[in-house]
Order: C-alpha cells, then structure tokens, then sequence
C-alpha cells in the first residue's frame, strides 16, 4: 500500500505533538507539509530533520494555512489533520469544509492517539478558552503541592516560535534561562510566574524527550496548558477552567467542551466580576455536559501598588495579547482596574504602528493594547505604539513585568492578579489523593 498523504494544520504547538507522537514514524502515512495561521511568522519555515525523523531527511516544509487549496492540489493530499485550538465551532466547520470540497478527508485526532504517559503523576489544567484564568489557576495548584513538599516541574504548552532543533527541549529555572532562549513576550508572559516561585519549567516541541527529562526530578508533574488544547499527556487529575465572562463558549469552542466533558474538576472562575446570570448558565451548561466533575467557584481579585494614583487619570491600557486576539476577550484585569479605580482610559488604535496596527485591523480588539511581542520588531512595534499614546500612566495587566522588557516613558502601575477559591470545595480538597 502507498502511504496516506497526509498535510497537518497547526499554529506551532499541537501540529509538531499530533506529528512526533503519532505520525513520524509511521510508514502508513506521508506528511507533505504543515500549514500555519494565529501566530504571526510562523510559516514559510521547515519542521527541521532533527525533529523530523528518517523518513523526513529534508524536514517538512510549513506553509500559510491561507493556501490551504492550493497544497491539497499540489501534494496531492489524501487527508488534512487539524491540530490547532481556541476555535468556534464554525470556524472548524469551515475549515473542514474547504478541505472537503478538495475531495481529501477531514481529521481531528483524539486524546487516545495522541496523549504520552508519564511515570510520576500528572495534572493537567486546561481551559474552555484563552483567557479564562489557567495561568493563575496553575500557580494555584503549584503553590498547594509545594506546600506540602512535593517536587513540581511544570510543562507548559508548547510556543516553538524561534529555530525549532534549538527548541527541542528547553528547560527554564532561572529568568536568565528565558535570556539564554531568546523567549518572546508570550512566552516570558507564561515562564516568568512559575520561575519566580523557584519552579522548573520545560516547554519546547519534541514532548516525549520532555517528559523523559521532566521525569527525573518530578515528584508531580503539571501541565500548564495553551489556549484551550488538550493535554499533551494522560492527566491524573484533569482540572479545566470556565469563564463567564463568555457563558455558551464552554460549548460552542473546540477543543474546549472536550476539555469540560473530560475534566474531573472544572473550576468556575471571575464569579466576581461576571453578570450573576452568566454565572448560573455557565454553571448549568458544565453540570449538563459532564455531571461527575465537581464544580470549584472562584474569583481573580485584581491588585496595584497605588489604586488612588490613577484615579481621574487617562491610562493606556496593556492587556494579555493572545487573551484579546485569538482569545476574543474585548477587556482583562487592566480595564476591570481602570474602571473601578476612575480612570479614563485612552484609545490606543488611532497610535497604533506596524504589526501592531496590523493586528487591531486582524482581531476585533477595542480601546485597549494587546501585549504582542511574537519576534524583535514586534517588540519596537509595541513600544513605539505605547510611546505615541497620550496618556497620565499605562496600566500593566501582562502576566510578567513589561517595563523590565521594553522603554516606557510614561509613569506605570502593574496589574496583578491571583486565583482565590470562594466557598467550597477548594483546590486542596480535590487535589488531597497528591499529598
């Protein structure tokens, strides 16, 4: 029989695991190329030999999803794989339509084919989208288990958006190692939080030498997700977060009704500052699709240095970029602080330059700043945008401390905000079979 072939649909992340795990080695299946979208400059490169194995000695070239057609044609492909995440419903139905009315198949491959098994135990926290708290859920859950003297190395979902052979494996204890691996604003914005807890991180592309590596200097090993993908390895404990800032995304958001349907836990999050009715539909929603998860209430309490110094002002402000973009969130913590503190917030659309004028014209981001920082001229995108905006102060609700990274002339304040349970259960009840 001649090999399927075979092109995968990705966003550097889920693509290169669906591939290494399942496809690289299986003589069944040809994989002509690789496509990409979300992130930018991340097409027109190749999944490098190294990586790629023996059957793939000249590596695979990647291409823009854009020209999806044309590579049907061109490679004669017999099956696209979707392997990227945080996409509707009809956005898949779409992109499953344009390939079928190629005459190749349409695949989405499942946890079975493509999850590693660790041999010390995992816990996964995954989302029903970007920006619904995984990271300080995360932290929350790194704190309980340090807490009780357990070794946690954290495995973050994959961002191999630099030379993807140098990124094989990376493993990150000190701010200076994010340095070492010339890591983007996405990445530190994910990294820095669990180093400052004196956290070993790894992240990289190739997860199974990831997982060998983690392996032997984990008591627990937890995996931090991306967007709202699926675990890259079987979860002891699958914990998955919900907002209700956007109630009926739980389902209407791939891969993210797979993620509450399988979790054990699905932590409720931002009840705070949600419409009580959003609250109770949301809670609804996770009760009807997975009835056997208990249910964790919770808030994510803003704080800032000075509240009083930015009442009456005109901020600027900076926002999680992936949140906004690929996210759809129209606000963060930022504007959450704005508003409540009596602050102006200033538009910041009409300074925008380069890249980042080009992603207000992409994603339907309102008068706010996403902190996009995908690559060097991006950065000085983003700076020089802050730099043109007239504003009192910027303020910072970015994962990491953005004034470390780049020249803000601007006073500024740094918006934080953690994880904190209301009610019960909590975290460190579901997460006692850990102790």
């Amino acid at each position: 029989m001649q090999p399927i072939r075979t092109l995968i649909m990705g966003a550097a992340g889920r693509d290169f695991h669906n591939f290494n795990v399942a496809l690289r080695n299986d003589e069944r299946y040809q994989v002509a190329a690789f496509t990409a979208t979300q992130i930018p400059n991340i097409d027109n490169r190749r999944y490098p030999p190294e990586l790629a194995g023996a059957l793939y000695p000249a590596g695979i070239p990647i291409f823009p999803e854009s020209e999806l057609e044309e590579l049907v044609k061109r490679f004669h492909i017999e099956q696209a794989i979707l392997a990227y995440s945080d996409l509707s419903s009809t956005t898949v139905h779409d992109l499953a339509s344009r390939v079928l009315a190629t005459g190749a198949d349409f695949r989405l491959m499942g946890p079975e084919a493509t999850m590693l098994k660790s041999k010390v135990p995992v816990i996964a926290v995954c989302a029903v989208r970007t920006g619904c708290g995984k990271s300080q859920t995360s932290r929350k859950v790194a704190d309980i288990l340090q807490g009780w003297g357990k070794r946690v190395v954290v495995i973050r979902h994959p961002m191999p958006y630099g030379d993807l052979a140098a990124q094989a494996c990376q493993r990150f204890a000190t701010k200076e190692d994010m340095d070492r691996y010339e890591c983007t604003i996405e990445e530190r914005e994910e990294y820095e939080p669990h180093l400052e807890k004196g956290l070993v991180l790894y992240a990289g592309v190739d997860y199974g030498q990831i997982l060998a590596a983690a392996e032997q200097e984990a008591d627990v090993i937890l995996w931090d997700g991306g967007n709202n993908d699926l675990p890259f390895y079987r979860p002891d404990m699958h914990i998955t977060v919900a907002d209700p800032h956007r109630p009926g995304h739980e389902r209407s958001y791939y891969p993210g009704q797979a993620n509450v349907r399988m979790a054990d836990v699905v932590v409720l999050n931002k009840i705070d500052t949600a419409q009580p009715e959003a609250v109770n539909a949301v809670r609804r929603s996770v009760s009807e699709l997975n009835p056997r998860a208990v249910v964790i209430e919770a808030a994510s309490p803003i704080s800032l240095p000075d509240p009083a110094a930015i009442r009456g002002k005109r901020v600027l402000v900076v926002e999680d970029g992936p949140t906004l973009t690929h996210g759809e969130m129209r606000y963060g913590a930022g504007w959450v602080a704005a508003e409540r503190f009596g602050a102006e917030v200033v538009d910041p659309r009409p300074h925008a330059v380069g890249s980042i004028a080009e992603t207000y014209r992409k994603y339907a981001v309102g008068p706010i700043l996403p902190a996009m920082g995908y690559g060097a001229a991006q950065v000085a995108d983003l700076e020089a945008t802050i730099r043109q905006v007239p504003c009192d102060l910027v303020l910072i609700a970015t994962p990491i401390d953005l004034g470390k990274l780049i020249k803000i002339s601007q006073p500024s304040q740094r918006v934080r905000y953690e994880l904190q349970e209301i009610g019960q259960p909590v975290l460190a009840d579901v997460l006692a079979p850990f102790k």
